[in-house]
């Protein structure tokens, strides 16, 4: 359990967030309500607080007593993760607030309701001595890039920037790490790139981050099926705390979260220490105004170079995707 404090500060700041979302009626006490038979939970490499609370085993204790089996499941992206929620073989998944957008105006019925870190977690990459030094200059050449991620988005979006289109690339459809293996052995001219991958290429052969833009990175979102929510809103409240009891554990044992990715992505610490140390915040959980101010400015983009319909209404797609609710709840329950 985190202390008091912990959880009074995150009810305060979610306060102003709670305004974003629709209201969401206290249940039962947790010890009462309906529970699942199983929750379907994933872990990411570029969700490395995952990695930590799926190595602690801490869900597994919070649900012992009601006998709830937790199954964990690897996302290889975020297009994966979305996926996995369209087939309800994921309850929980891991996300760019990017793709959770994407994914609403799809259709998909999710809410994004905590943020698990703000990174600079993609970038385009070429290799050390290839030519390539602006985004102009990548038309005609082949890019690899996973088709519904944070670095597709990415890469749309400096494309629109530099006046060109996807049309202007050749795309290689590839998941995020054989993109980077595909880079290495110059089978593609360029990469939207993802941690711990990007740092790797980095660290391992020199490749250059010839794009960079933070503000064009859209979080890391945890989302729930609005279903599985609606049904077992106190399941959710008590999977955020535990989140939040492994967010805070790794704000204060930094090498154990870097341990725990090196272990998992088969990195070296160098590669790890560069990814969380230099590229990974996560201090702040609460989905908010700065979130829903991003998702808004990064939709309307998509849509203006048709990834989202134009008859979508963005901001209220926005409005129906972020619910901080759930975090207020298992804030407000602390004893």
């Amino acid at each position: 359990m985190l202390k008091r404090r912990t959880f009074l500060s995150l009810a305060a700041a979610a306060v102003a967030a709670t305004a974003l979302t629709a209201p969401v009626s206290i249940a039962t006490p947790a010890a009462a309500a309906e529970q699942p038979e199983t929750i379907g939970i994933d872990w990411a490499y570029y969700n490395p607080v995952a990695i930590l609370l799926k190595n602690k085993g801490w869900l597994e204790e919070e649900f012992a007593d009601e006998g709830v089996e937790i199954r964990w499941v690897l996302s290889l992206g975020s297009n994966k993760a979305l996926e996995f929620l369209r087939g309800g073989s994921l309850d929980f998944g891991s996300t760019a607030g990017g793709a959770s957008l994407v994914g609403r105006a799809s259709g998909l019925p999710i809410k994004a309701i905590y943020a698990y870190s703000k990174p600079e977690w993609t970038a385009l990459v070429t290799r050390k001595d290839s030519e390539i030094r602006t985004v102009a200059d990548l038309k005609g050449k082949s890019v690899a890039v996973t088709r519904g991620t944070d670095p597709h988005i990415f890469l749309l979006r400096a494309l629109s920037e530099a006046g060109l289109t996807e049309d202007d690339i050749r795309p290689v459809l590839l998941q995020h790490p054989d993109g980077y293996r595909a880079l290495e052995r110059g089978q593609v001219d360029a990469w939207a790139g993802l941690d711990p991958h990007m740092a790797k290429a980095e660290l391992e052969s020199g490749a250059r981050l010839f794009f960079r833009n933070p503000d064009l990175n859209t979080y890391g979102i945890l989302n729930v099926r609005e279903e599985f929510a609606e049904r077992y809103p106190e399941t959710v409240a008590r999977v955020l705390k535990v989140y939040e009891k492994a967010r805070t554990y790794a704000l204060e044992h930094p090498e154990e979260l870097q341990a725990g990715l090196v272990e998992a992505a088969k990195v070296e610490p160098a590669v790890a220490a560069k990814q969380l140390g230099e590229r990974t915040d996560i201090t702040n959980p609460v989905v908010g105004a700065e979130h829903r101010a991003t998702f808004v400015a990064t939709g309307r983009v998509l849509q203006d170079i048709g990834v989202i319909k134009p008859d979508v209404d963005v901001e209220a797609t926005v409005d129906a995707l972020i619910d901080s609710s759930f975090i207020t709840r298992q804030a407000a329950q602390v004893k």
